[in-house]
C-alpha cells in the first residue's frame, strides 16, 4: 500500500491537532495556539519570503504576545537559512510516522489495559498535567473536529497512561502519548498505538501516523519496531531572545 505522503501528514497534522486561529498576513500563515504548543503557534510560510517580509510575521506574532517562532517543512530551505541569519535556532527537529492500519491493528490490548473513550476522564486530565500537557493542549483536543478519540491505559490496577487521536481524510494521529513514569517500559505506549488502530480502522482510517521529536529515542525506536516508516521531517527556528 503506498504511503501517504509529508504534505498530507501536514494537513493531518493542522486539522487533528487545530490552532485557535488563523490569518494570512503577507506570504505567511499566523496562527493563534492560546497555550496549545508549538504545532499551533508556528508561522508557515505560503510562499516564497525575503528578508523585508520577515517584520510582518514577527510583528502578528508579537501582537499574539507568542514568542517568534517558524515551522520549517519540505521545500523551506531558503527560509530555514533566512532565519538561521537572523538569530533564530533550530528546535525540536520532528520525525513523521506513518504505517498502513492493519500493520498495527493485529493485536487488540489485554482486557482492563487500553479504553477507547470520549470526552477524556478526569484522571486523563490528571495525567496530561503531569505531562505538561496542560489546559491550553486539552483546548485543542476540544476543539479538534471528529472523528476523535482518547486513549486511556491501565497497568497492575492502576492508570497508566493516556493519549489522544483524531482522523482527518482517512489517516489518525496519535498526539499527547503519556505514561505515568513509574508505569514505562512495561508496553503501555505500544498498546495505545494498536489501540488507536483498531479503533482508525473502525472509523473508516486506511493508515495511523504519530509525530515524535528526533531526540526521544524510546519512541522513535517503538515506532521503528512497530514497522511504522519515516515519511517526512520538519523543525522550528525560535529567535534566541525569545527562549
Amino acid at each position: 500500500m503506498t504511503l501517504p505522503t509529508e504534505n498530507q501528514l501536514y494537513d493531518v497534522v493542522d486539522t487533528t491537532w487545530p490552532a485557535a486561529s488563523t490569518r494570512t498576513v503577507g506570504p505567511w500563515l499566523i496562527r493563534e495556539g492560546l497555550g496549545g504548543g508549538q504545532r499551533v503557534s508556528a508561522a508557515i510560510a505560503t510562499g516564497p519570503v525575503t528578508a523585508a517580509d520577515l517584520a510582518q510575521a514577527e510583528t502578528a506574532m508579537q501582537a499574539l504576545n507568542q514568542p517568534r517562532l517558524f515551522q520549517i517543512r519540505k521545500d523551506d530551505q531558503a527560509l530555514d537559512s533566512l532565519l538561521d541569519e537572523n538569530g533564530y535556532r533550530i528546535v525540536d527537529p520532528v520525525n513523521l510516522w506513518v504505517a498502513p492500519v492493519e500493520d498495527l491493528a493485529t493485536q487488540f490490548p489485554p482486557p482492563v489495559t487500553a479504553f477507547s473513550v470520549w470526552e477524556p476522564l478526569a484522571i486523563q486530565i490528571d495525567m496530561w498535567a503531569a505531562g505538561d500537557v496542560g489546559p491550553g493542549r486539552i483546548e485543542v483536543m476540544n476543539r479538534a473536529p471528529q472523528p476523535k478519540t482518547s486513549l486511556l491505559g491501565r497497568l497492575r490496577d492502576s492508570p497508566a497512561g493516556t493519549a489522544f487521536a483524531g482522523i482527518h481524510n482517512g489517516i489518525a494521529m496519535i498526539h499527547a502519548i503519556y505514561v505515568l513514569p513509574h508505569q514505562r517500559k512495561q508496553g503501555m505506549a505500544r498498546w495505545f498505538m494498536r489501540l488507536a488502530a483498531f479503533w482508525a480502522r473502525d472509523n473508516g482510517a486506511t493508515h495511523v501516523s504519530v509525530l515524535c521529536t528526533q531526540d526521544n529515542e524510546a519512541a522513535n525506536a517503538l515506532y521503528s519496531d512497530l514497522g511504522m516508516s519515516i515519511v517526512g521531517q520538519y523543525h522550528y527556528r525560535k529567535h534566541e531572545e525569545d527562549f
